[in-house]
Parts: structure tokens; sequence; C-alpha cells
């Protein structure tokens, strides 16, 4: 069989894997004679927009395939940077390691603006597909996470993704994790329905003590359980800076001065990317801190906290498919911890 391309790249978080995923699935196939996945919102916490690892993902991909077709196809995961040039970069280093193709074929479908990503690659081809219907991952994870009765959702998913990945589904309930995930999922319809979709404005506090930094352990939903920076909403007549260290004594309880933190302030950035939370379009403004202490303060977790605990820097890269939403990323455009 001849091949337009030397590889074709299919780019998605498939989460899940659904029918019209299929369909450009088979079209890389039909295009050239490996295929490269990219699976992205790689080495994350679970959630209820991301509810399954890398790894099963590759799983309920994999188990569609038939035997002539698996060793044709790659997985490729890719972190979520929350940075284009870097996500950019990460696609095409993990495509280039494993091929040394020429001609490229990018396979994909304009799907709404969160697709402009398929215009960051000119020195591939673009193989437009069209839209397979209503269908998208949002409405199979809502019957997945939202339904009351097993059997209707069973018998709803059969309709929208491949027989595989509807066994794997239902096996996958098993895990501890779903009903957690089930949690959050209704969780964040009704903070939806209370506060609506943002914009919100947050503050965060990465606080640097002798090669530690200060982390909380989220003690509600969404995230409950995962570790997290200090902050939370700014109030009405707060300005940034003064907010920032408000949520960073509610929530650590941490005793040092106004004029301590004024002095120890290295740089703020704003973290804005439409996708960075759960809760809707939230715009956080980050402050530095870097404490000169040769000892770690006091701290215990209060408030909106169930813990607070000092963590060697050392270890932050090793907790990173712990972290809430887009912290670790946060901690990484601080203190460089991927590279």
């Amino acid at each position: 069989m001849s091949h337009d391309f030397d590889c074709a790249v299919l780019i998605g978080r498939f989460q899940p894997f659904h029918l019209g995923h299929a369909v450009l699935l088979a079209e890389a196939l039909r295009r050239a004679p490996q295929v490269m996945v990219v699976l992205g919102s790689a080495h994350r916490a679970r959630d209820a927009k991301n509810p399954f690892t890398w790894q099963e993902r590759a799983a309920m991909i994999a188990a569609t395939l038939p035997e002539a077709d698996a060793g044709r196809v790659r997985f490729v995961p890719v972190r979520d940077y929350y940075d284009d040039a870097r996500w950019t970069a990460a696609v095409q280093a993990g495509i280039a390691g494993d091929t040394p193709s020429r001609r490229v074929a990018l396979i994909g479908h304009e799907k709404d603006a969160s697709s402009y990503y398929l215009q960051r690659f000119p020195d591939w081809t673009l193989v437009r597909m069209p839209l397979q219907g209503e269908l998208d991952a949002t409405g199979v994870r809502q019957i997945h996470l939202g339904l009351d009765e097993p059997a209707a959702a069973d018998a709803l998913l059969t309709t929208l993704v491949p027989h595989p990945v509807a066994a794997y589904l239902k096996g996958w309930r098993a895990l501890p994790a779903y009903a957690q995930l089930c949690a959050e999922h209704a969780a964040l319809i009704e903070n939806r329905k209370r506060w609506g979709s943002g914009p919100f404005v947050t503050v965060d506090a990465v606080v640097e003590v002798a090669g530690h930094v200060l982390l909380v352990e989220r003690k509600h939903m969404p995230g409950q359980g995962l570790w997290a920076l200090p902050g939370g909403f700014l109030d009405g007549r707060e300005r940034l800076l003064q907010g920032a260290i408000r949520e960073l004594r509610e929530e650590t309880g941490l005793a040092l001065f106004d004029s301590t933190l004024h002095a120890a302030l290295r740089g703020v950035a704003v973290f804005d990317h439409p996708d960075r939370s759960l809760r809707g379009r939230t715009i956080t403004h980050a402050h530095h801190f870097g404490i000169a202490m040769e000892r770690l303060p006091e701290v215990a977790g209060s408030d909106d906290a169930a813990d607070a605990r000092w963590v060697p820097i050392a270890e932050l890269a090793a907790m990173e498919s712990r972290f809430f939403e887009d912290h670790f990323h946060i901690l990484d455009h601080f203190l460089q911890l991927t590279g």
C-alpha cells in the first residue's frame, strides 16, 4: 500500500477516545505507514476534565487497533505547559525523537478556538478532516461521570465510543478514583450554577525558604487531597499583593510581618490560559517570595487547607501528578523544575 506521507501525527487529549477520534486515527493510518498519537495533558493529576492518565488513554486507543495496525502506532505523552512555544517544542521533539521523517501529515479538524494549535506546525502538512457531528469528549465525560444509572450510561456510551473503549470505561469504574471524580463533577456543576464561569481573579503565593517551598493540601473539591500553592480569590477592595499575603496567612498560619514578605518579593507572573482551571475562566497572579532564613518557619493548614507543609524543591518534579490544576507549572515557571 502506498502512502502520501512518511508519518502522520494526531494530537489530542482523548479524554476519552471516541468515535470521532477513531475516524481521525483511521485517516492517519491510511495516509502514512507510521502514526504518532500525541497524548496531551500528560503527567497531571486526575480531575473531572482529565480523568484518565496518559497510559490509560494509550491503552484505550491501542485496544481499538487491529493487530496489523498496532505496530504502526506510537504514543507521545506531552504535558500541559500553558505556554504555546514550550508546548510546540515538546511536541516537535517527541515526534523527531522517534522518526527522522521529512513528510509529516498533521491530521485534525478545527472544532473551535481551542484548535488553534493546528497552525503551530508550519513544516507539517495539515490534513483537515470534517467534524463528526456533535460528538465531543466533554459530552462523553458528562455521561461517564454524571449518570446515576450505570446500565443507562453503558448503553449510551456504546453509541459514542468504540466497543473496546466502552468495555474499558465500564471496567475503569471499579477504580477508587471513579467515585471521587463523579463527586467532583457534580460539585463543579453546582459551583457554576452558583458563581458562573468567570472571569475570576485569584492570587497565589510561591514561598521559598532554605531550598523548600510551602505547599497546602486542598481540603475541598475541586482538587480535594491534591497539593497546591497557598492562594484564593481576590477580595473586592484588595490589591494583588495584599490578597496574596492574606491568603498565605489564612491557609498556612505563616507568621511573618508584611514588611518581611514585601522585601522578599522576587517576582509576579500572570497565568491566564483559558483552560487552566475547571471552575471557569480564572486569571491568577502568582507572587514569588524568596525568604532568607536558615530555619523553616512553623506552618499549619487552616481555612481551605487540610495541611500545610514545607517540601524540598528537589522533590517537586516527582510530585507533578499530585498537583492541583496548573500549580506545578506555576512552580516550574519560577523554579525551572522541568528544564
